[in-house]
């Protein structure tokens, strides 16, 4: 077991819990002797290059978390390196919840799903956010930006990863995507035009 996601996610409140349900002694073991698990390798790099989306979790000043879905082509969230992320932020509803919270409290956390191939993985960390219109960060602005994507990046959310937890598949449904069914269904809407293709050929036989 990752020993970052221990240190992390077993608080002291989760530790008594863990010790009054007879789970202590387990996790004390598995997490003392589990490896960091801090860096992003090249097999979750490739992993996170096929994602089309994510969920970013922060949490605000008054201690209530906020989740929220976060979308786009393939590969638009970035690995910059072994430890950071970050993808672009184009303009949306202007609530700027995210960016008020992570203002207030710079901790952050990504559930990454693939559903096709029941992959989940969980990324704790901090995030930070950089303004476009700040020419220092013309550099950054351009390592997110995504490829014929006519909206303007607005900011670049850097998370930098402190754990990393990658979940059994257990329970999770597999779907598909839009483009995916596309993708399965061609070939049988090709085979069925050429049989239609012969049916009327030897209809007119």
């Amino acid at each position: 077991m990752p020993r970052k996601f221990g240190e992390i996610a077993f608080t002291p409140e989760v530790k008594a819990a863990q010790t009054q349900r007879g789970s202590r002694q387990t996790y004390e073991r598995y997490i003392a002797n589990g490896p960091a698990h801090d860096t992003l390798t090249p097999q979750l790099s490739d992993f996170i290059a096929r994602l089309d989306g994510f969920y970013l979790g922060t949490v605000s000043s008054n201690g209530y978390p906020y989740i929220q879905f976060r979308g786009g082509p393939p590969g638009f969230l970035k690995v910059l390196d072994e430890k950071t992320l970050g993808f672009a932020d184009f303009s949306g509803n202007v609530q700027y919840i995210t960016v008020g919270n992570l203002a207030g409290n710079d901790r952050a956390f990504l559930f990454l799903m693939d559903y096709r191939h029941r992959q989940r993985v969980k990324i704790w960390g901090r995030a930070e956010y950089r303004e476009a219109d700040v020419n220092v960060n013309a550099e950054w602005i351009e390592k997110v930006r995504v490829p014929d994507y006519a909206a303007a990046v607005e900011r670049v959310i850097l998370f930098h990863v402190e754990a990393i937890s990658e979940n059994c598949p257990q329970h999770i449904p597999i779907r598909y995507s839009e483009q995916e069914v596309e993708a399965m269904m061609m070939p049988l809407r090709d085979r069925i035009t050429d049989l239609e293709q012969q049916l009327l050929a030897l209809q007119a036989e």
